[in-house]
């Protein structure tokens, strides 16, 4: 736990969906989409790569039951599931959270590419061919 870090200070809060002994879940305060939402870690640390087996465990399944809520709350047509490791690839907060984005028919012009448009001039490689 980290006295400066906003998640690790998160709790009983109205917006957590999920929790269990490794993790919580809860709709981000800052949602890219209608149920955009977080899984963490209880444990401070930054990336995914220092989780133990048992929390990258725990927050698969956190994310399987993440949808299940969201899917009868929002009933999306699909989903982006992304995390941020470290500065450059965009993370703010320094603990590992990972983004369930619910995406929808019509949010953007054309999906296609999903996550890969993170970097635009790498995004649309099925043109460049």
């Amino acid at each position: 736990m980290s006295n400066d870090c906003i998640f690790c200070k998160l709790r009983n809060e109205e917006r957590i969906i999920g929790e269990c002994e490794q993790t919580i879940t809860f709709i981000d305060n800052y949602p890219a989409s209608p149920g955009h939402t977080l899984v963490i870690p209880k444990r401070h640390f930054a990336t995914y790569f220092e989780a133990t087996d048992e929390e990258i465990l725990a927050i698969g399944r956190a994310v399987q039951a993440a949808k299940k809520v969201l899917d009868e709350e929002f009933s999306p047509d699909a989903y982006n599931i992304g995390i941020n490791n470290g500065l450059m690839a965009g993370q703010s907060v320094m603990h590992l959270h990972v983004h369930i984005i619910p995406r929808y028919k019509g949010d953007v012009e054309n999906p296609k590419g999903g996550v890969r448009w993170i970097l635009r001039d790498k995004a649309n490689y099925w043109d460049n061919k």
